[in-house]
């Protein structure tokens, strides 16, 4: 059954992290740990893109103390060119170049195009849509307020060099923090009322692409960035500040991009797929969270990619309807 749903999968069955395991595992989640830091995996290509920035397209802190057009716009822009190289990249590269084929794609099935239930009448034009207009905006301003909270001693700035262990100890946890944060926002959302008015946008998306990750309702948008409020309560740096909201502005587009891989060679190429969410977007009901994180194992909606998995999901569902 697997083979029929999806043209590629990674090495199923899939398999969460052992951080929360009993009894606990600390050489194994140590090599998990590392093994999610790899030279061709996007955790480290998002703190060397935040580095990046903050080196050369920071806005200037002490204009920041006040809101005004010229540094956010600057702001926005910024942003805006990270989009469109990220998920516009990815896209022509994957979806319209197709420069490697259907290798490692996972679904088969085309964009959307005629369907009603998009903008336009067209997946990725809706998608482009939103995520160029309000989820680029609520991405920046979000930004814009902690420049203006650090600009103006709201949040307290610490320096590599007078925190170094402080610093790389938030560089490893933001990672897991934000899947944690994922989980619960996400979650919440996949309630009745919530789901229908607001997160049924993004689940518009059955097969995604770059574009689709970004694409939700402006609601969810809201609330998908404000995970970077946590740095009104601890001490921060403005790269961990980046790279925190790089796991969502450059981060949404390639776990959306419908490719386990965007292929250098043969044999090497850059991870930019999540397999794990691809088949929430499929069945929904299942990996509310992340690879990172315990809960969809807790509660019984974890779905590790397999026949079995498959079959519970239909068996889940048609229960659900003789209920109903």
């Amino acid at each position: 059954m697997a083979r029929k749903l999806w043209n590629f999968t990674p090495s199923l069955p899939l398999q969460l992290a052992p951080y929360y395991d009993w009894p606990l595992k600390p050489l194994a989640s140590l090599r998990y740990l590392l093994n999610s830091w790899k030279p061709l995996g996007v955790r480290l290509f998002l703190l060397l893109v935040a580095v990046l920035i903050y080196f050369t397209a920071m806005p200037d802190l002490e204009s920041a103390k006040a809101f005004s057009l010229d540094w956010m716009a600057f702001v926005w822009a910024r942003n805006l060119v990270i989009l469109l190289v990220v998920a516009g990249g990815l896209h022509l590269a994957l979806w319209v170049f197709k420069i490697q084929g259907d290798e490692e794609r996972y679904d088969m099935r085309p964009m959307a195009k005629g369907a009603r239930t998009f903008f336009f009448k067209d997946q990725v034009k809706d998608n482009i849509f939103l995520s160029v207009g309000p989820s680029l905006s609520f991405w920046s301003l979000y930004e814009c307020l902690i420049w203006w909270g650090f600009a103006n001693g709201y949040i307290k700035m610490i320096t590599p060099a007078e925190n170094p262990v402080y610093f790389a100890l938030l560089i490893l946890v933001i990672p897991i923090y934000a899947g944690l944060y994922f989980y619960w926002h996400h979650r919440a959302l996949h309630t009745p009322f919530l789901y229908r008015h607001v997160h049924s946008w993004h689940h518009k998306n059955v097969n995604t692409g770059p574009w689709s990750g970004l694409a939700m309702h402006p609601a969810e948008q809201l609330i998908l960035f404000s995970d970077v409020l946590i740095f009104f309560l601890i001490p921060s740096h403005p790269v961990l500040v980046l790279f925190i909201m790089f796991h969502h502005g450059i981060g949404a587009p390639t776990s959306h991009a419908g490719f386990e891989r965007l292929k250098l060679s043969k044999k090497a190429g850059i991870e930019v797929g999540d397999f794990f969410h691809q088949l929430h977007h499929r069945f929904v009901d299942c990996n509310f969270g992340t690879y990172e994180t315990p809960w969809d194992r807790w509660f019984g909606t974890f779905h590790d990619g397999t026949d079995a998995g498959n079959q519970a999901m239909y068996e889940k569902r048609k229960a659900a309807r003789s209920e109903a």
